[in-house]
């Protein structure tokens, strides 16, 4: 089940963190870069942000989940993390399949991750996103950025 999720809420917005910790901690290790943003989060910050979050709910936990920010009819992903608990059952797909109908204006969908991810990869092209470009965002450590046309 998806449901949105209100980051106003500590409980919410501490299982938010926690799955983006587990998850992001393997991401760095498979990058191996370790300056990530989100591992920097905090229930403040998430409070704070300005993304709509949804999460995926699984044998009555929270899964995975997906942040977004819309403009100009476009939904730029800012976020896409799930528990390794639940890694290889299709949560990240279902996310992202579930924002591309979230709004019927939205033209384009575009995210970036790690160069060197290729989990996330494979995803965002099993999912019909298109490269777009490598973007240096520190020495030797490239985000590639993925766009799909709706």
């Amino acid at each position: 089940m998806i449901k949105k999720l209100d980051l106003k809420n500590i409980e919410t917005a501490e299982q938010v963190l926690k799955i983006q910790f587990a998850s992001y901690k393997i991401e760095v290790d498979i990058i191996g870069f370790y300056d990530i943003p989100t591992l920097k989060d905090t229930v403040d910050s998430l409070k704070e942000c300005d993304e709509i979050f949804y999460g995926y709910y699984l044998e009555d936990r929270l899964a995975g989940i997906i942040s977004y920010k819309i403009f100009d009819n476009i939904l730029d992903i800012h976020r896409v993390a799930v528990h390794p608990d639940f890694f290889r059952r299709g949560v990240a797909g279902e996310l992202i399949s579930f924002v591309e109908k979230v709004d019927n204006n939205i033209e384009k969908i575009i995210v970036c991750t790690g160069k060197d991810n290729l989990p996330a990869v494979k995803l965002y092209i099993k999912n019909r996103f298109k490269k777009n470009k490598d973007i240096e965002v520190s020495k030797n450590f490239y985000l590639t950025e993925f766009e799909k046309v709706l």
